[in-house]
């Protein structure tokens, strides 16, 4: 499912492209994506030794992303919606943050935005009573604000450095902004939602993508 995020990236004029990974699937990423020229896009990679979180993982991002903005896709996010739009948007922002949602059947599953008119004004983490039908989907845009927040986290109870509380320090200052996808949207958290994932991925025409070639490598 990483050629699905690559592809989103590269169809937003992203090129260069950090991969987080853990160590026991970086041998198989590396065999699979290489160094992302047959795909147009330059790729780095860097290990997360351990399960530390989403937070922790973005962290790791601080030297390759050199002072610019960041376009975040968590691997498991399979959609239809092309981001240069929403890029677009966030780019006429003079700083901070900006979040995709997505409606989902079962917002308790997920980070869910209580939202007030056109702003949010909380993110609650798996709520047992959500406030929005709307999931935040795994798609950010950071600023490189991102890495002094990341440095200021606590781990969660569960010892880990928590996406929703890097949106949280956004939002307390003022600078989260969202979006809500137009499109289909899954995650892969479920074994229904990973079946629905490969299913979609599996129809999605990539013929806008010359040197999109799948077949041409198989993961080991």
């Amino acid at each position: 499912m990483v050629l699905h995020p690559l592809h989103k990236l590269k169809e937003a004029s992203v090129e260069d492209v950090l991969i987080v990974t853990g160590r026991e699937h970086a041998g198989d990423m590396i065999e699979l994506l290489g160094s992302g020229e047959e795909f147009g896009v330059n790729l780095t990679y860097r290990i997360q030794e351990r399960a530390s979180g989403i937070a922790h993982a973005l962290g790791l991002a601080k030297g390759f992303a050199r002072d610019s903005r960041m376009l975040v896709i968590l691997g498991d996010n399979v959609f239809s919606d092309t981001l240069s739009e929403y890029v677009r948007r966030y780019e006429q922002q003079p700083k901070g943050a900006k979040v995709l949602l997505a409606s989902v059947s079962d917002p308790s599953r997920f980070g869910v935005p209580v939202l007030s008119g056109n702003r949010i004004v909380g993110i609650e983490e798996k709520p047992k009573q959500p406030k929005s039908p709307y999931a935040v989907a795994g798609i950010y845009m950071y600023d490189d604000g991102l890495f002094d927040i990341i440095a200021g986290l606590r781990p969660s109870g569960r010892g880990e450095l928590e996406i929703t509380d890097v949106n949280n320090a956004y939002l307390a200052d003022g600078a989260l902004t969202f979006d809500v996808l137009q499109g289909w949207w899954t995650d892969a958290g479920t074994h229904a939602s990973l079946f629905a994932a490969n299913q979609f991925a599996q129809n999605v025409s990539y013929s806008d993508w010359d040197d999109f070639k799948p077949s041409r490598r198989t993961a080991q």
